[in-house]
C-alpha cells in the first residue's frame, strides 16, 4: 500500500520526544505561574482528587506564561485551587503540609470524590449491556446504533482537561474505570446486534496507544458489513499532534486508518479542540492534513466552559479555523454534571446566547455544529432557543438522541430558568412532566 504522506515535508524532522508532567511537578510549574506558596499547596490538594497530566508541549507551545494563572490554557489543564469546596481543600492542604500517610491522603480524596458523581448519565447503571455470561468489561450501549469501547490500553491522555467528564478513569480507583482488552468480545457483541452502526473508541484517548495495540481492536471489525462507521475520540491533535507527523509509527498509524477507509467505512475523528489556540501550531495544521489524506474526516467538538471558551468570540474564531483547516464543526457541549461542574458551568440560557452569536457569524459550511448540547441521562439534549408563548418565558429543546429512539427530533419546552445549568435543573412547561419521564 502507498500511503499519501509517504512523502513527508521537512517539518517531520522537528518532532521530539514526549515528555509528561505529573503531580510531582505541580509545585514547580504553579512556581512559573506565580502562584505562592499556600496557592501551590491548595492546587496541590485539588490534584490529589482530580488528576492532573500535561506535557511539554502543551507547556511550551500552548501555554502563555505571561498571562497564567488566567491563560485559557493554563486552566485547562491545571487544577486550581476553588475547583472544589473551601473545607474540602483545606482538610488536604493540611494533610499534605503535614505529610500524612499516603493511606490517609487517599481515603480524603477518595471521600471528596464520592461527592462529585463521578460516573454521571447512568453511565455504569444504565449503559453497560449484559451479554453471554455477564458484562463486557469496557463497553457502554446507550444509543442502538452507536457501541462504546474503553480499550484497556487506551485509558490516558497526553494531557488531562481540568473540566472532562471521564476524569474518574484517571484517579486509580479500579471500581470508577472502564476499560476492556477483549476485541472479539466486542466483536461477538455486534454480531449479535445487527442494529449497532457505529464503533466509538474512547477512553482516555484511543490515540495514546501505538499502531500495533489499536490494530487489535480495529481489524476484527472491518470485515463487518453492518458497520457503517468507527469513531475515534481524541484530544491529541490538541495536545501531541506529533503523535501523526514525527512519532516513530505515524506512518504505519496512518496506514491503518486508510485501512479502514478501503474497507468501505467512514473513519471519524472526533476531535476536541477547546480553544482557538490548540488549532495555531503549524503541526497540528500537518496533522490534519496527514490525517485527511487517508480519507478520513476529522469532526471537531468541545464542551462550553466558564473562563476558558465562554464567550462567542472564541467558538466564531474555531469555527472558522477548523473550516478553512477542513475540519467539520460538530458539536458545542454543555459541561456535564460531575466533578467541578458549578467551577466551570456555564446557565443554559448564556450558553443558547453564546452558540446562537457565534452561530450567525460562520458560513454555512461551519453550520454543521450543533449544540449547546447536553449529554444527559435519557439522551442528548439540544437547547434550541428562549421563547415567550403563551404569556410565559420558555426554553425550546429537542433529542439530537435518546435511549428511546421515539423521542429523538420531537420538542419539549421547560419554563425558563436563569441560573439553569443542566437538564435536571428545568421543570416542564405546558405539561405535568418532560416526554422522558413517561
Amino acid at each position: 500500500m502507498t500511503l499519501v504522506n509517504d512523502a513527508a515535508p521537512a517539518m517531520r524532522s522537528t518532532g521530539r520526544k514526549f515528555r509528561a508532567f505529573t503531580a510531582k511537578h505541580l509545585d514547580e510549574l504553579t512556581a512559573r505561574a506565580g502562584l505562592s506558596p499556600a496557592q501551590r499547596l491548595a492546587t496541590r490538594a485539588v490534584a490529589t482528587v482530580l488528576p492532573f497530566r500535561t506535557n511539554a508541549y502543551v507547556v511550551d507551545e500552548l501555554i502563555d506564561w505571561t498571562a497564567a494563572p488566567d491563560d485559557p490554557i493554563y486552566r485547562l489543564v491545571f487544577p486550581m485551587e476553588d475547583m472544589l469546596p473551601a473545607e474540602d481543600v483545606a482538610r488536604l492542604s493540611d494533610l499534605l503540609a503535614r505529610e500524612a500517610p499516603k493511606a490517609e491522603v487517599e481515603a480524603a480524596a477518595h471521600a471528596v470524590r464520592m461527592k462529585l458523581n463521578p460516573h454521571p448519565a447512568g453511565q455504569m447503571e444504565l449503559n453497560i449491556p449484559s451479554f453471554g455470561d455477564g458484562k463486557i468489561p469496557g463497553m457502554q450501549h446507550k444509543y442502538d446504533e452507536t457501541v462504546l469501547y474503553f480499550p484497556k490500553q487506551g485509558q490516558t491522555c497526553h494531557a488531562y482537561c481540568t473540566y472532562c467528564f471521564r476524569w474518574a478513569q484517571f484517579v486509580g480507583e479500579p471500581d470508577l474505570k472502564m476499560a476492556g482488552d477483549e476485541p472479539a468480545a466486542l466483536r461477538d457483541y455486534l454480531l449479535a446486534h445487527p442494529e449497532v452502526t457505529s464503533v466509538l473508541f474512547t477512553g482516555g484517548d484511543a490515540m495514546i496507544m501505538g499502531e500495533p495495540v489499536l490494530r487489535r481492536y480495529v481489524e476484527p471489525l472491518l470485515d463487518l458489513e453492518q458497520l457503517e462507521s468507527i469513531r475515534i475520540g481524541t484530544k491529541s491533535l490538541a495536545y501531541w499532534p506529533q503523535k501523526f507527523v514525527t512519532d516513530p509509527d505515524a506512518d504505519d498509524m496512518l496506514r491503518l486508518f486508510e485501512q479502514v477507509v478501503e474497507s468501505g467505512k467512514n473513519l471519524a475523528f472526533m476531535a476536541h479542540f477547546t480553544h482557538p489556540r490548540e488549532l495555531e501550531p503549524l503541526m497540528v495544521t500537518e496533522a490534519c492534513r496527514r490525517i485527511r489524506d487517508t480519507g478520513a474526516i476529522i469532526r471537531t467538538q468541545a464542551p462550553l466552559i466558564r473562563t476558558i471558551n465562554d464567550d462567542p468570540r472564541t467558538w466564531e474564531t474555531m469555527w472558522r479555523t477548523q473550516t478553512r483547516m477542513g475540519l467539520v464543526p460538530y458539536y458545542m457541549f454543555v459541561e456535564r454534571d460531575t466533578g467541578p461542574q458549578d467551577y466551570f458551568a456555564v446557565p443554559l440560557a448564556d450558553a443558547y446566547e453564546i452558540f446562537r452569536d457565534a452561530y450567525s457569524n460562520v458560513s454555512g459550511l461551519a453550520r454543521t455544529v450543533r449544540g449547546p448540547s447536553m449529554s444527559a441521562t435519557p439522551g442528548k439534549v439540544c437547547v434550541d432557543g428562549v421563547l415567550d408563548m403563551s404569556g410565559e418565558k420558555v426554553f425550546a429543546l429537542h433529542f439530537i438522541q435518546a435511549r428511546d429512539s421515539a423521542l429523538v427530533g420531537k420538542p419539549f419546552f421547560a419554563k425558563y430558568d436563569p441560573e439553569a445549568v443542566w437538564l435536571d435543573d428545568l421543570k416542564p412547561a405546558f405539561a405535568d412532566r418532560f416526554p422522558f419521564q413517561g
